[in-house]
This record gives C-alpha cells, sequence and structure tokens, in this order.
C-alpha cells in the first residue's frame, strides 16, 4: 500500500525564478497577492452573502446578482470586455447567468480559460449550520458558509491571481485570459453543451483550468488528474397485479420489496466490491489514504466494515463504487397489511477511468435482468451517464502546474483523484480536442462541500492564489511549446 506523501520542503532558492526559457517574479507576485489578500477575503464574504441558487425551485432574483457581482468584480480587476450570457433550456426556458470577460492574447502567445460557477447548492437544514449559511464567518482559519469553498473561492482565486499577474507584469503580460464562470453548476449544467455550441470561438483557449477540485489535505496541494464517471438508473420489480392481503396470500409468493432487495444485494460480492461483470477496475494510485484518514473524513460510525478490495484511495478513484440513492417504499408509519405489487430503487454507478458510459449502463442492465429473483419481472430504466476524465500528465501545462502549487505550498505537490464526476469536462474535450485540461481546487477533506458548516482554509486559499498566479506568469513567459 502506497503511504501518504511526506511534506518535504522545496529549496528556497528556486522560487524566484527557473525556468530553462523565461524568468519570472516569484517573490513580487507573492506579494501583490498578499497586499490584496484582505480584500480578497473581504470579496469572497460578498458574495457568499448571496444565496444564488440555480434550481428550478428558488427565486432566480438572488442567481441574476450574483451573476452581476461576479461581472463588477472582472470589471475592477481591469477588464473591460465582460458579458453575462445564458442559453435556452430544452423546454425553452433560460439557463442560468454565465459571466465571460476576456483579455486577447498577443502574437504568439497563449490563452488560457478560467473556469469556475458562482451558483452554489441549497443551504438544507438550517438546524445543522453552526453558522448562517449565506453569512460568512471566519473561525479557526477558516471561512464558513455556502459558496465559501464550492465555488465561490474558485472564482476568487482566478480573479486575485490575474490581478496580482497584471499588477506585476504589466505591460510584459501577452497571455491570453478568459474567464467562464458559470451559472448553473449545482443544477447539473443543463445548458452547459449547447453554451460551448454557441460560443465555441469566444471560450476557445490552449489550457483551461478548472478550479473546482480538492487539495490532498490541509498543507499539501494537488493536482486532481482524475475523475470517475458516471451511469444512473432506475430498477423496478413487479410481482403481482395488484396489492393483495398479507394474511391470506402471504408465503407462497414474496412480496416485491424483499425481492428488490434480494436483487439489490446481487450488486456487490461478499467483500463489498462491485459485481458487475465487464466494468473497468484497477488499482494504480500514487498516493493512499490510512484507514483512520478514510474514516475521518467520511464520518464512519465505530464498527462498521468498510468494503471493497485493494487501496482505499483506488476504492474511491479508480474502481466502479454502487449505490442505492432511492427506494420507492410505504413510509413505516403508513404501511398496511399488504403484498406490495411492485417497488423500485434509483442506482448511481460511479465509473473508473477509462470506461465507457454506455458500455458501464449495458452491463448493469445485463446483471438485473440475469438476476432477477424468483422469476420477478425486472423492468430496467437508464438514467444519466457522464464520462470519466484523465489527465495527461505528460503535457506542458500539468507539469508547470505541479510546479506552480509545489513552489506556492513549499511541499511538493501529488496527483489525486477525485471519486466524483464533473461531466461538463467531457463536453471540454469534446468541443476542444487539442486542449490541455487542469482540474484544481481550493477545497480540502474537510470543507463539507454541498454539507451544511461547508468551509474554507484560509491558508490554502491564500496558497491556491498563489499558485495560479506562478501558473500564469510561467505560461506568460515559457508558452507551450
Amino acid at each position: 500500500m502506497t503511504s501518504t506523501p511526506s511534506a518535504t520542503p522545496h529549496d528556497s532558492s528556486s522560487r524566484n525564478a527557473s525556468s530553462s526559457e523565461g524568468v519570472i517574479d516569484g517573490q513580487g507576485l507573492r506579494s501583490a497577492v498578499d497586499r490584496s489578500f484582505g480584500a480578497t477575503l473581504v470579496q469572497l464574504e460578498e458574495l457568499v452573502a448571496i444565496p444564488g441558487i440555480a434550481w428550478p425551485s428558488f427565486d432566480p432574483a438572488p442567481l441574476e446578482r450574483s451573476a452581476q457581482a461576479v461581472a463588477d468584480l472582472l470589471r475592477a480587476a481591469g477588464l473591460d470586455d465582460v458579458q453575462v450570457l445564458r442559453s435556452d433550456k430544452n423546454d425553452g426556458s433560460p439557463g442560468g447567468p454565465a459571466v465571460v470577460a476576456r483579455r486577447k492574447a498577443a502574437e504568439g502567445k497563449p490563452t488560457i480559460l478560467l473556469y469556475a460557477h458562482h451558483d452554489v447548492q441549497p443551504p438544507g437544514d438550517p438546524a445543522l449550520w453552526q453558522t448562517e449559511p449565506f453569512a460568512a464567518v471566519e473561525k479557526d482559519g477558516r471561512l464558513y458558509g455556502r459558496g465559501a469553498a464550492d465555488d465561490k473561492a474558485g472564482i476568487m482565486a482566478h480573479v486575485a491571481a490575474y490581478a496580482a499577474v497584471t499588477e506585476v507584469l504589466g505591460e510584459e503580460l501577452g497571455l491570453g485570459v478568459t474567464f467562464f464562470f458559470e451559472g448553473e453548476e449545482e443544477a447539473g449544467s443543463p445548458t452547459f453543451r449547447s453554451f460551448l455550441e454557441v460560443h465555441r470561438e469566444l471560450l476557445r483557449a490552449d489550457v483551461i483550468a478548472v478550479a473546482d477540485s480538492s487539495n490532498w489535505k490541509v498543507g499539501i496541494p494537488a493536482l486532481t488528474t482524475s475523475l470517475r464517471g458516471l451511469v444512473d438508473g432506475t430498477i423496478e420489480v413487479q410481482v403481482l397485479e395488484h396489492a393483495v392481503h398479507s394474511g391470506m396470500f402471504g408465503g407462497p409468493v414474496l412480496d416485491a420489496p424483499t425481492l428488490l432487495s434480494r436483487l439489490i444485494a446481487t450488486l456487490h460480492d461478499a467483500e463489498g466490491n462491485v459485481a458487475i461483470q465487464g466494468l473497468v477496475s484497477s488499482d494504480n494510485v500514487t498516493v493512499d489514504l490510512t484507514e483512520a484518514e478514510y474514516r475521518a473524513d467520511a464520518s464512519v460510525l465505530d464498527g462498521v466494515r468498510l468494503a471493497g478490495s485493494g487501496t482505499i484511495a483506488s476504492r474511491l478513484w479508480t474502481k466502479p463504487a454502487l449505490s442505492i440513492i432511492g427506494f420507492d417504499a410505504p413510509g413505516v408509519d403508513v404501511a398496511s397489511n399488504t403484498l406490495l405489487p411492485r417497488a423500485r430503487a434509483k442506482f448511481s454507478l460511479r465509473l473508473a477511468p477509462g470506461q465507457v458510459p454506455a458500455e458501464a449502463m449495458e452491463a448493469v442492465r445485463q446483471h438485473v435482468e440475469a438476476n432477477a429473483p424468483f422469476g420477478a419481472k425486472v423492468v430496467f430504466i437508464p438514467g444519466e451517464s457522464g464520462s470519466s476524465f484523465l489527465t495527461d500528465t505528460s503535457s506542458k501545462a500539468a507539469s508547470l502546474a505541479m510546479w506552480a502549487l509545489g513552489e506556492a505550498w513549499g511541499v511538493p505537490a501529488v496527483e489525486m483523484g477525485i471519486g466524483g464526476s464533473i461531466p461538463f469536462i467531457a463536453d471540454l474535450m469534446e468541443v476542444y480536442p487539442d486542449v490541455q485540461i487542469l482540474v484544481t481546487g481550493v477545497e480540502d477533506p474537510d470543507s463539507r462541500a454541498h454539507s451544511a458548516n461547508e468551509s474554507l482554509h484560509i491558508g490554502d486559499f491564500r496558497n491556491a492564489v498563489v499558485a495560479e498566479a506562478l501558473l500564469l506568469a510561467r505560461l506568460n513567459a515559457d508558452g507551450l511549446a
């Protein structure tokens, strides 16, 4: 089992200049970030105060205010070409407001697109929060609030890094920079692909930096080099034409929830590995979590045995993971003595990098149909799907990103996977097949994105701004040759 990487500082002599082609003022960039960091935090707090939620059931007015606030930040950073744009959904209703701003590249210089999203998850149960969800509160070196980490900190990392680079380089900055701050990511990015198609040339870039991921842990930065794909769907078991009295007819036939439960049990083997044939799986990871770290991060109850085999990191990043995320059955408080004729469950299957989603969906279909218990009728209804992502770690952009992260934190950066999915990255790769994509982030294992008490580690946030400023300066100096 690979051990957790040690935190060995870089030689400080490498921090101010060090490319075979260009020289950058690393200390000057750090100083510029530090001079404005207090203002950066204030701006982040102001964004957190806007409850911009793209879900149809929420008031859209705060989302519009959020877009305008982000646009104002970009104008204040010196960008003139700032637009709030949107595409229509399939039903003709407008999609979430995206903010796009652009600084054109000088002749011979590459362009980098900086992505984040300004919409946030709903706050959930207010009783679970220790602070007000939409009032940023600093406590013990962390900033609490909905969107403080996911993903308004990503927006501010992009804006603050750009401001630092423009301050230090001035007219020497020829790098093209495009900002693309989406306004509906937490609602599933329903118009993302159409938005790309409509604004293909406006958003065209040589490198895309997606600031919507996490670091390895507090104090150790990471480049996210793999993301799992996703398929989901519904499995329905039918056994009777209609419900019947459980006393008069129970025994010779089993009810639908029982048979569905037996079918669900076939989805994993005795160790807890996904038991569906034909799915991609590997144990190829460069870093790993200890069991204690995973238990703490995932809040696993004492006595619960971990599932699966192989390293914990591979179980999270490079192996499939299947969960039942919904189950239709009468509630206990309203249950009656009847044999239920049908029951259904929704599954969510995370896919290892390299897995074709359509093949995974078909594998699930074949498995549930082949394992119908007691001859019950099984109806399989496919749902959504999304592709996995694997970084080309040999690319120039990835190499520069790893260097910049290590310099900013003062310890070597690691390559890590994320068990979750960012489906729109597949759209970026299809529309721009030659682009180099970097997935970075400001979160850490205790950020609790999407949960109550979401927070941002302020020290790591500052480092993330420095890292991106270094990356932009290096791209400006060296290009991608």
